[in-house]
């Protein structure tokens, strides 16, 4: 991986600051459908979420959601991915970056440890602002057993590598594209995201909408999703076992 600020393999396609926003990868009927689609699912699994009676759920409800996320988000990656090609690139230009060493993909988790670290600081004072707590959902879709844990496992690494994909690969790049705003597409693109996760509750899909906007902004500095990628599989792999354990001991009202 390049330092920031350089390009890598098939990062040419990723707009620095100060520069004129990318050029569409894919026709606009498709990314309407994408953003269709996602407020879709969005709105939702708000709905389903408002009408989950607290206690209701056991481990087949938890398996079943992880399946059902787990081949949403693929199915979502793959219609990208051919109205990508369409236009005669591929899913390389939405990653960028490129690991020729070791020292390379070390780089970038040093890259992503930081961004988690200031993330967590940034949201943690934006929590504690709108007094935000998590919502009782959250919890019964955490991991109980071991099975449900490699399960969540697979699920946060595919959470890392398809909505980084989705949002700030493709949607960023469309939206700075279609606006002629750089930042209006980082903005927007958080807003979709925080859209999607509107299940846990209007203050916590804000919190989520201002962190899938610092995503935008790794990803742009760094001219690469993969940074951004291990971040939000640690952040949701890692952070949600250890919101598990916090809630066993301090359980929700």
């Amino acid at each position: 991986m390049p330092p920031p600020g350089a390009g890598g393999a098939g990062s040419a396609d990723f707009a620095s600051p100060g520069q004129t926003p990318p050029e569409l990868v894919a026709a606009p009927w498709h990314t309407v459908t994408v953003l269709l689609l996602l407020v879709g699912i969005g709105a939702l699994s708000a709905w389903s979420a408002s009408r989950l009676p607290a206690g209701s759920t056991g481990g087949y409800f938890r398996i079943q959601s992880y399946a059902l996320v787990f081949v949403w988000e693929w199915l979502t990656v793959a219609f990208i991915a051919w109205g990508v090609r369409r236009r005669g690139s591929g899913l390389s230009s939405l990653v960028g970056g490129s690991w020729p060493q070791a020292s390379a993909i070390l780089r970038d988790l040093a890259v992503a440890m930081i961004f988690l670290f200031g993330s967590s600081v940034i949201l943690g004072a934006l929590q504690l602002a709108m007094r935000a707590t998590p919502k009782a959902v959250v919890r019964e879709i955490l991991p109980q057993t071991p099975l449900e844990t490699v399960l969540w496992i697979l699920l946060s690494a595919t959470a890392g590598f398809c909505e980084e994909t989705i949002f700030r690969g493709y949607l960023q790049r469309q939206l700075s594209g279609f606006s002629g705003n750089l930042n209006a597409g980082l903005v927007l693109q958080g807003v979709v995201f925080g859209l999607c996760h509107g299940y846990q509750g209007v203050k916590s899909a804000v919190t989520i909408g201002v962190y899938g906007c610092l995503f935008g902004m790794l990803a742009r500095r760094r001219q690469s999703l993969r940074p951004g990628m291990m971040a939000h599989f640690l952040q949701d792999g890692v952070g949600g076992l250890v919101m598990r354990e916090v809630l066993k001991r301090y359980p929700l009202g």
